[in-house]
């Protein structure tokens, strides 16, 4: 099984309403915007997603909102990962069932299991699906690191085609992209080492950014895959600010306050995520003046 889910991925954030409900109405605006501004894909429920704070019925909902919107224009991957393997099983069966493109597998957190206990967490869940499967790899979140070794012991099962890479150890991952297997994709699971993994070998991005800055992202990496690494280069160190400012504190906490600024209804995040401090919400909005989002 190749991957074909495309070079830009958003991790795309659940828009709340005033009274901390899942904005249905909303999901399906924003996927819409997010096809028509350069995304390749969607990956929904992640961590940008909040699918901690999401009940399962709101996740199932979520899912056949997008794909009732988008399904065909662009590819939907759905984050199904628990850190009980039975749970990702029954998570992922429906989604498949619901008829989404993908699955995103998270490295089981807080239980802090061996690779070995990785290894067969994600082959007991890849056994039970038909669909292409991304691994996500973030263990600033999870507590655990998916090694090169795993991954690529992992990437010799059919159906897991890549993985989202959200380590920040690029020796990692360009032994990952130098010794996995043809059709295994790698992607940059941080905006600001995106291109940094393109020159390693990497295929794109699972991204924040782009919900604000979709089509400049997509351009990067056009120019880098066209061989026009200098361009890429610059509008690498142009985007870098915004990057950096998504991430100034919790994520989704900074993205849903930029969107809100920027006229796009995201809403608040779900406790325990709380509001963005006033001061760095004022930085934030000067920032995104500078690049005319707002």
């Amino acid at each position: 099984m190749r991957n074909n889910f495309g070079s830009l991925l958003t991790a795309m954030i659940t828009p709340f309403d005033r009274q901390q409900k899942v904005d249905y109405e909303q999901v399906a605006k924003l996927a819409k915007y997010l096809a028509d501004r350069g995304s390749d894909g969607l990956v929904i429920t992640g961590t940008t997603g909040e699918s901690p704070a999401l009940s399962e019925e709101e996740k199932l909902r979520i899912y056949e909102t997008v794909i009732k919107e988008v399904k065909g224009k662009l590819k939907v991957i759905a984050g199904t990962g628990s850190n009980s393997t039975l749970s990702a099983i029954e998570m992922s069966k429906k989604a498949e069932k619901i008829g989404v493109d993908g699955l995103m597998l998270v490295v089981p957190y807080y239980n802090k299991p061996p690779q070995e206990g990785l290894y067969q967490h994600f082959k007991n869940i890849a056994a039970a699906v038909s669909l292409p499967i991304m691994l996500y790899n973030v263990p600033g979140r999870t507590a655990v690191n998916l090694s090169a070794a795993t991954t690529l012991k992992l990437a010799e099962i059919d159906n897991i085609v890549a993985i989202k890479e959200a380590s920040g150890d690029l020796e990692q991952i360009t032994y990952i992209c130098k010794e996995a297997p043809e059709g295994f994709d790698v992607y940059s699971g941080d905006d600001s080492l995106t291109l940094p993994v393109l020159s390693v070998g990497g295929k794109g991005v699972v991204s924040v950014a782009s919900h604000l800055v979709g089509p400049e992202i997509k351009g990067m990496i056009n120019s880098y895959f066209e061989g026009k690494t200098e361009e890429a280069l610059k509008k690498h160190q142009y985007l870098m600010p915004l990057f950096k400012a998504m991430f100034a504190i919790t994520n989704p906490i900074p993205v849903k306050t930029a969107l809100n600024m920027a006229g796009v209804a995201a809403g608040g995040t779900r406790l325990p995520l709380s509001a963005m401090p006033q001061k760095m919400a004022a930085e934030l909005q000067d920032l995104l003046r500078s690049y005319g989002i707002v």
